[in-house]
């Protein structure tokens, strides 16, 4: 049974959950994701509790390919607000913090209880990071990106595109085994360094991490990847979000990150209850 430790008690992916996003950023891609006052962070966090997800993701820095690249003391301005917001008004959430900083991990961390440390860059960014995730005894999660937000649609060259990002994983799940950490869930990083053909290649082979016997987490919410696909916007992307969110979770997804919980809880229920009955 996969479980994740968080703050000295197991949680259960013995069924999939769901994450929500809150963006406290003024340039995020999805612009309903954005969060800056504390009447909107409020609001967001209760409906991501209320529509049934397990886990809300904060993140103070856009990872658009347009956007500049904060310092760590301005990203973690932008998270001490929200932070001590969250903390007030829904003590008992469980958090992770979508940084690349090892200060900013460290601080969300001891400063306001954040359970859970996402990272979209591996470790890369931050050499600092893995030493760092050791120390607070926090789940990491280790995404598969080239480059920075910036400049990643220049690394989308691969040898061999699954084998490549495979043995990404095995190396650094064996860096951070040797360091302590155990509590490791794995993120494919779909829309990070990969055209929109590798994307669905990648996603089709999804079935494949269950090698690392590691919790698998799918980020895909109304992404490139499928309103370009579509000929659509951010904004229209509901629908296709469902779509690829039932067929990760068809093929081993454990947490779902998502912009709309409500649609992603209800994907997760029909699908465990077709499993019922699969021989």
């Amino acid at each position: 049974m996969k479980t994740i430790n968080i703050k000295g008690e197991l949680l259960d992916l013995s069924q999939p959950i769901v994450m929500g996003i809150l963006n406290v950023t003024p340039d995020s891609f999805y612009s309903g994701s954005r969060k800056q006052s504390e009447e909107d962070i409020i609001n967001r966090v209760r409906q991501i509790v209320d529509e049934g997800a397990a886990i809300v993701d904060i993140g103070g820095q856009t990872t658009n390919p347009k956007s500049t690249m904060l310092t760590s003391a301005e990203e973690m301005e932008r998270l001490h607000f929200a932070l001590k917001i969250i903390n007030r008004e829904f003590p008992d959430v469980i958090l992770s913090v979508d940084t690349f900083y090892s200060d900013v991990a460290a601080a969300c961390v001891e400063e306001y209880g954040v359970a859970i440390i996402n990272d979209i860059s591996g470790g890369e960014i931050d050499k600092e990071m893995f030493a760092t995730v050791a120390r607070l005894h926090v789940p990491y999660i280790l995404m598969h990106m080239r480059g920075v937000p910036q400049t990643m649609g220049q690394f989308t060259d691969y040898n061999n595109l699954i084998q490549d990002i495979f043995y990404y994983f095995s190396e650094k799940i064996k860096t951070l085994n040797l360091l302590g950490v155990n509590d490791i869930i794995v993120d494919p990083g779909f829309g990070f360094s990969k055209t929109q053909e590798q994307n669905y290649e990648l996603l089709a082979a999804l079935r494949g991490f269950e090698v690392f016997d590691c919790p698998l987490l799918v980020g895909i919410s109304r992404k490139r990847m499928i309103y370009h696909l579509l000929g659509i916007n951010p904004e229209e992307s509901l629908n296709g979000t469902t779509v690829l969110n039932t067929f990760a979770l068809q093929n081993g997804a454990d947490i779902l990150r998502v912009h709309d919980v409500k649609e992603a809880v209800e994907a997760v229920k029909i699908t465990k209850e077709l499993e019922r009955f699969r021989f």
